[in-house]
């Protein structure tokens, strides 16, 4: 039975909510930054606010757990931002504690990835937003999105899925001096039957 989203209209503070993954592409937080601030009044801020709530799981420790929107919650705090609004999709709360983690893993509500695309422990991932660690590649993916690459999928987490993917055929030193050339060889790569198992693939590329 899909779980009711529950929108929590008190503001919870952003350093309060506890991330579900290890990464983000800094580079997709700095794009939202510029988003943020060109909602220059404080009511267009606010709207922006009530129509990007974060979607959340509440833990049996009363804490809420971001399971999206990574990126603007960090982008968010980057910016200054203290509170936001959250939605619950998920209520764990009567879960052992011991068990929580696991839970969290049958349900697809945790990437425990580091940056190098290395499963960790659980107790490495972040405790707040502003520790998440830069993954270029995760930003590779978000660009390769919008330019067409791939399409949107509800796949949770799918464009970590990319970004491995990514990873294993880019080298990390293209992305950091030449992103332009990192994002074509990035549109090749996505049209390629390499890439068919991956959501949201587009391919293949014409063969004329």
């Amino acid at each position: 039975m899909a779980n009711t989203r529950e929108p929590i209209l008190q503001p919870v503070s952003i350093l309060s909510l506890r991330p579900t993954q290890m990464t983000v592409g800094i580079r997709e937080v700095k794009e939202k930054r510029q988003q943020w601030r060109e909602h220059k009044s404080k009511k267009k801020q606010g709207e922006f606010v009530g129509k990007h709530m974060i979607p959340v799981v509440l833990g049996p420790d009363e804490r809420f757990y971001a399971v999206d929107h990574h990126h603007l919650a960090r982008a968010l705090h980057d910016e200054g931002v203290k509170d936001i609004l959250v939605t619950v999709i998920g209520d764990l709360s009567m879960v052992e504690r011991d068990a929580f983690w696991g839970v969290m893993d049958n349900k697809r509500w945790v990437y425990p990835y580091d940056a190098k695309g290395e499963r960790r422990h659980f107790k490495d991932l972040p405790k707040s937003v502003a520790d998440l660690k830069d993954d270029p590649f995760r930003s590779l993916a978000g660009e390769l999105r919008r330019a067409g690459g791939f399409a949107k999928d509800t796949t949770p987490f799918s464009e970590f899925l990319w970004a491995d993917f990514l990873r294993r055929h880019i080298p990390r030193k293209s992305i950091d001096e030449h992103f332009g050339k990192a994002m074509e060889k990035a549109l090749e790569l996505a049209k390629t039957h390499n890439a068919i198992y991956l959501p949201g693939w587009c391919g293949p590329a014409s063969d004329d």
